[in-house]
C-alpha cells in the first residue's frame, strides 16, 4: 500500500481526522466530539484532556480503515486562538479558554489605552479574542495557576507534545498571541514588558510544514512509532488550502460554529500565506473572523426558540417560500459578542421587526440573512482594502445548505461555490503534511486537481437590489443599538441575594 498522509483538525465541537493518498484523494476519515463549558455569558472553556481523547478516537477510526499503511506525515490544525497553560510535564493547569471566551475585556482595554497603535505593533487590535489579554486575566485572577505554567500552548502544540514529547508553537497561532510583531518575525517587546509576560513562556515557533519530531510512544491514537509530525497551523488556513483558495480572486468562507473569511493576497509561499491577522492586511493574507454569526445562531434558534418543533429540512423548505427580506424581519447575529468587523464584546443577538404575523420560517430565514449580512460587512472591508474578490468558496457545515448559499450570493452579489467531497481543514492539513514530507513535489497542482466545484450559486439581480437596502438597515440597526449594548452590559446580571 502506498504511503498516506494524515491531517487532523480540532474544531470548536469535534475533531476530524482524514487520510489522503499521493494524488490528494480521500482514503479514510474519523470523527469524535467533545463538550464545551459555557460557565456564564462570555466565559467559555474546554478540557484539553478531551481534545486528546477525541484526537485518539478520530485518528484510530481513520487508521482502522487502512490497517498496515505507512503514514508519511501528520499535520494538526485547530480552532484559534486558545489560552492553554501547561506545567513542565505538559499537563494542563486549568481548563483552556477558547477563542469564544470574552472575559478578558478589561485587560484588552488596558492594552488599548497603553498602546493606541497596538494593531501596528502586533497586527492585532486590542480584543479579548487574542491571547495576551487572556494571559493578563490569568495573572490577575489566578496567580497560582500562572506560577505553575511552564508554557502557553495552542491546541496543535499540545497534541504534538503528546505525540513527540516536544513543545512547539506554530507560526499562524503565534500571530494571534498579540505578543508578536506585526510581521510575526519577532516578539513585540514593548507589549511583553507592559503585560509582564516573559517570552520564555512560549515554546519554539515553526512554520506549518516544518518538521517537529516523530511519534515516540504508542498511544490510543494508533499513529505508528516514528511517524513524522509537523508544526501545524490554524484551521481557517488549512480550510482555505483544502478549498483551493491559494491565489488572489477566490476567497474562502468557512462556516461552522463561527464564520471566518480568508482572502489571499499572494499565493507564492504556502507557509507565509498562513499568517492569520484579523482585520488587517498581512504580508500574504487577510483573514477576517466573525464570532458566532453562523451555525451557532441557527442551532440556537431551533433549540431554544422553536424548541425542536421543526427539523432543519422542514424549516429550510418553508423558508424557501419566504420572500427575500423576511417580511421586514432583521436579525443581528452577535450571540457572543463580535469580532470583525465591529469588535464589540457587549453586542448581542437581536430580532428586529417582529409582528403578530411573524412565522418560524420567517425567523429562520432572517437568521440566515443576518449571518449573510455580517459576512457582507467583512467582504466590504476586504474590498476597501484592495483585496480582489471574484468568487467565494463556502466550506464547512454551513456550505451544505443550498438556501443559505443562495442567500449569500444574492446579498453579496458574488458567486458562491460549494465543493464536491469537501471535508474541511483536515484535508488541508494532509496536503501540508505532503508538503513537509516531500511527497508532493508540486502541491499547487495536487490541490488544483483535487478541488472540484459541485455547485455555483449565481446572484439574482432583483433579490440583490432589494437586499442592498436591507443591508443598510442591518448596518444602521447595529449603530443605533451600539451604545445600548454597552449600557445594558452593566446591569445584565442581577446582583441581589
Amino acid at each position: 500500500m502506498q504511503p498516506l498522509l494524515l491531517g487532523v483538525d480540532v474544531g470548536t465541537t469535534a475533531t476530524k481526522a482524514v487520510l489522503i493518498d499521493s494524488q490528494g484523494k480521500l482514503v479514510a476519515q474519523g470523527r469524535a466530539e467533545y463538550p464545551t463549558l459555557h460557565l456564564q455569558a462570555g466565559w467559555v472553556e474546554q478540557d484539553a484532556n478531551q481534545w486528546w481523547v477525541s484526537f485518539c478516537k478520530a485518528t484510530s477510526q481513520a487508521l482502522a480503515e487502512v490497517k498496515g499503511a505507512k503514514i508519511s506525515g501528520v499535520v494538526i490544525s485547530s480552532q484559534a486562538p486558545t489560552l492553554l497553560a501547561v506545567d513542565n510535564l505538559g499537563d494542563p493547569v486549568r481548563n483552556a479558554l477558547i477563542w469564544m471566551d470574552r472575559r478578558a475585556q478589561v485587560q484588552a482595554d488596558k492594552l488599548a489605552n497603553q498602546f493606541p497603535n497596538i494593531s501596528t505593533l502586533t497586527g492585532n487590535r486590542a480584543d479579548p479574542y487574542y491571547v495576551a489579554a487572556k494571559i493578563m486575566w490569568l495573572k490577575e485572577n489566578e496567580p497560582e495557576n500562572y506560577a505553575k505554567t511552564k508554557y502557553f500552548l495552542q491546541i496543535p502544540g499540545y497534541l504534538n507534545f503528546k505525540l513527540t514529547g516536544k513543545f512547539s508553537l506554530d507560526a499562524a497561532h503565534a500571530s494571534l498571541l498579540q505578543l508578536r510583531s506585526a510581521d510575526n518575525k519577532s516578539w513585540a517587546n514593548q507589549v511583553l514588558e507592559f503585560t509582564g509576560i516573559d517570552q520564555s513562556k512560549f515554546p519554539p515557533i515553526g512554520q506549518a510544514s516544518d518538521l517537529l519530531g516523530e511519534v515516540v510512544k504508542e498511544s490510543e491514537s494508533k499513529i505508528p512509532l516514528g511517524t513524522p509530525i509537523f508544526f501545524g497551523t490554524v484551521d481557517g488556513c488549512s480550510a482555505a488550502v483544502e478549498s483551493g483558495v491559494i491565489d488572489p480572486g477566490v476567497v474562502a468562507e468557512m462556516t461552522g460554529t463561527s464564520t471566518v473569511l480568508i482572502m489571499p493576497t499572494d499565493g507564492n509561499n504556502f507557509n507565509d500565506a498562513f499568517v492569520a491577522i484579523d482585520h488587517a492586511v498581512a504580508d500574504r493574507q487577510l483573514r477576517l473572523g466573525a464570532m458566532v454569526a453562523a451555525g451557532a445562531s441557527v442551532s440556537w434558534l431551533i433549540s431554544n426558540i422553536l424548541k425542536d418543533q421543526f427539523s432543519m429540512a422542514q424549516l429550510t423548505q418553508k423558508a424557501e417560500q419566504v420572500p427575500p427580506g423576511s417580511d421586514g424581519l432583521i436579525f443581528l447575529p452577535y450571540m457572543m459578542g463580535e469580532r470583525s468587523p465591529i469588535w464589540n464584546t457587549n453586542a448581542r443577538g437581536v430580532f428586529f421587526g417582529l409582528t403578530l404575523t411573524t412565522t418560524p420560517e420567517m425567523m429562520f430565514r432572517a437568521v440566515l440573512e443576518g449571518t449573510a449580512f455580517a459576512l457582507a460587512h467583512n467582504v466590504e472591508i476586504g474590498l476597501k482594502s484592495g483585496i480582489k474578490i471574484e468568487e467565494i468558496r463556502s466550506i464547512g457545515g454551513g456550505s451544505k445548505s443550498e438556501l443559505w448559499n443562495q442567500i449569500k450570493a444574492d446579498i453579496l452579489g458574488l458567486p458562491i461555490a460549494s465543493l464536491k467531497d469537501s471535508s474541511g481543514a483536515a484535508v488541508g492539513d494532509a496536503y501540508l503534511a505532503g508538503l513537509g514530507s516531500g511527497n508532493f513535489s508540486d502541491i499547487r497542482s495536487v490541490i488544483n486537481s483535487a478541488v472540484q466545484v459541485e455547485n455555483r450559486y449565481i446572484p439574482n439581480p432583483t433579490a440583490n437590489q432589494h437586499y442592498q437596502e436591507r443591508y443598510l438597515r442591518f448596518r444602521s440597526l447595529y449603530e443605533s443599538l451600539k451604545d445600548e449594548f454597552d449600557k445594558s452590559a452593566i446591569s445584565a446580571t442581577f446582583g441581589g441575594n
